[in-house]
This record gives structure tokens, sequence and C-alpha cells, in this order.
């Protein structure tokens, strides 16, 4: 006996399918890439990116790397915000590894700078966070004092 096989429904012409959205806020990830990688990335790349210094991967287990700062790029570009660090006497030599994290187009300035601000907020007593100044994040700051019976 043969196999149905499955009728589908005919598309119409010119008509590209819509890409599956995974994530609300972010587009695209590239993680643990070293620094001669920063000539590959697009300009104005709009995100969050993470500096990170790697340490020699042990005989056994898994290679250690330890977040020395977190930050966002809006209308410059994550591209340029890394070769301005990779510049910066106050950073070099504390990474030599990073991870991009690319937000859909529809997600706002504002929308950004809350993604990066509650990562701070998580690191914020982080020992090899060395790099971040802004400890917390100020909005996160206002509201954390809620007594958790309270919430509905």
């Amino acid at each position: 006996m043969a196999k149905k096989s499955k009728a589908r429904k005919p598309r119409a012409k010119g008509l590209v399918p819509k890409p599956k959205v995974i994530l609300r806020f972010i587009r695209r990830t590239a993680e643990f890439l070293e620094i001669k990688d920063i000539p590959n990335l697009k300009k104005r790349l709009r995100g969050i990116y993470v500096l990170y210094q790697a340490y020699p991967k042990p005989k056994r287990g898994k290679q250690r790397f330890d977040v020395r700062y977190i930050g966002m790029a809006t209308r410059g570009g994550i591209k340029g915000r890394l070769q301005a660090h990779k510049r910066s006497k106050r950073k070099t030599g504390e990474w030599n590894r990073f991870s991009v994290f690319q937000v859909w187009d529809n997600i706002t300035n504002q929308e950004i700078a809350e993604l990066e601000g509650f990562a701070r907020h998580i690191y914020r007593r982080d020992s090899a966070s060395t790099l971040n100044i802004q400890r917390g994040h100020r909005p996160l700051r206002k509201i954390k004092n809620i007594k958790i019976s309270g919430w509905d």
C-alpha cells in the first residue's frame, strides 16, 4: 500500500516565509569570539555585548570565561564599541573574548538599556566583573524593596 502524501497549500508567488521568532528581544548571538573577529562584525549592530577573560582550557573540564564587562550599543553599533574597548588603556589586557547579542529591529534603545542594566545588576557583586563602573541598575533598585509576600 502506497503512503499518502500530505497536500501542501500553494504559496502565493513572491511571498517569503516569515522567519520563526524564538526569542522576543534577541535576534542572533555569537559567543566567545576572539578579538581578531571584531572586523568581521557588521556596522550598526544594536544590542548587548559581553567582554570576557578566557583562561587556557584545562586537561579535563570546560574552558573558563570570566565576565569582565557588559555593555550595550544602540546607534553607533557593537563593532565600534568593541574597537573602542580594544584601544582603551583601562581595558587593555583585561579581556580577550567577547559575545554579541543582536536585538530585533523593533526593540527600542530604552529596552536595550533595560536589558543591559538588568545584566549588570546581576553581575554587580561578581569579583570577575572588574570593568563595570555602574554597579546595578537604578530602576531595579527602586522596585526591589517590595516584600515578596505581597506579590500578586
